[in-house]
């Protein structure tokens, strides 16, 4: 069965993931849908200081929102920020330093920047993609950590702030890579047979599929979305990724293409009419699996998925 996903997914990466499926699709979107003023409205980015990160938030605050940056790396943060602001003439940019693999750290920073900021809309655009099974130092495997536990931890911490906000949305960048993927849920932490990177980062991005499905039923007051970029070059595709890369690069999207779904989920009205918990590709919600792939989960499994990660977020809350 997964030589059968593997393949499908394969060919339909090859016509609609690529430059030219992005090329195809824009034939169809509606350019006035990303007129907007942003002044007022505040928006949170993790993973921001390069790929699509940084081009969404360059977008954003082009149009005039207040962006919070939240990366890592303070010198790499620092850089985005200045041609940010440099670029787009908007000096409301904001550098917030959290490794979202350590759990204590995302707890600690909600919880101080809740005390002061308020927040209309969350776009999870952090992930990892670790070639080698690697621990955080709170014991958790590090794909995991940074895609699935931190994304929930942040995105569960932010539910109050984001309420009172109002017209609030959470866009999670997840990948069309999960569509291979059945989640396992009894081995969320990769701890069994051989550790392949790729297929544990589309595990969690399965993951943060399921998280946003069930988010949407249970705060209606708030917009959620996943969506998949397609096949952009960014850093951490030439770093987690180099073979695929090396091959098809003169295929591949640019960042501001990967990021064009993120900007319209998280700016235009006519996003916020789709029903909340789809995910998006090309500004137009797409099916969640692909057909007779049998990868659909059970409602047990995928509530023991919350269980679980309830259980880990309460054991690193400060």
């Amino acid at each position: 069965m997964s030589f059968y996903r593997n393949a499908v997914w394969f060919v339909k990466g090859l016509q609609e993931y690529t430059k030219s499926g992005y090329e195809a699709a824009a034939k169809h979107f509606i350019p006035g849908d990303l007129e907007v003023n942003l002044s007022g409205r505040s928006f949170m980015i993790t993973g921001a200081n390069s790929g699509i990160g940084k081009a969404t938030a360059h977008e954003i605050a082009k149009r005039g929102g207040t962006v919070h940056l939240v990366c890592r790396n303070k010198e790499r943060a620092e850089t985005a920020k200045d041609e940010i602001v440099e670029q787009s003439k908007n000096q409301n940019v904001f550098v917030h330093i959290v490794d979202m693999s350590n759990a204590r750290q995302v707890w600690e920073f909600v919880q101080s920047f809740s005390q002061s900021n308020s927040v209309n809309v969350l776009i999870n655009n952090a992930g990892c993609m670790v070639n080698q099974r690697e621990l955080t130092e709170e014991g958790i495997e590090k794909n995991f950590a940074t895609n699935t536990l931190g994304t929930y931890i942040l995105t569960m911490a932010l539910i109050p702030t984001l309420k009172q906000a109002g017209d609030s949305r959470v866009v999670t960048v997840s990948s069309g890579g999960m569509l291979v993927q059945k989640m396992t849920v009894e081995d969320l932490q990769s701890e069994k047979g051989t550790f392949d990177g790729t297929m544990v980062y589309a595990q969690n991005k399965r993951q943060q599929v399921i998280l946003t499905e069930r988010w949407a039923s249970q705060y209606k007051e708030i917009h959620f979305s996943s969506m998949h970029p397609g096949w952009a070059d960014t850093p951490a595709v030439q770093l987690s990724m180099p073979d695929f890369h090396a091959k098809m690069k003169n295929k591949l999207r640019t960042e501001a293409m990967g990021a064009d779904t993120v900007v319209w989920l998280s700016v235009s009205p006519t996003a916020a009419k789709q029903p909340s918990g789809l995910f998006f590709q090309d500004r137009k919600p797409v099916a969640t699996h692909l057909p007779l792939a049998s990868s659909r989960s059970s409602s047990a499994d995928e509530e023991k998925l919350l269980e679980v990660l309830d259980q880990l977020a309460l054991k690193f809350k400060p």
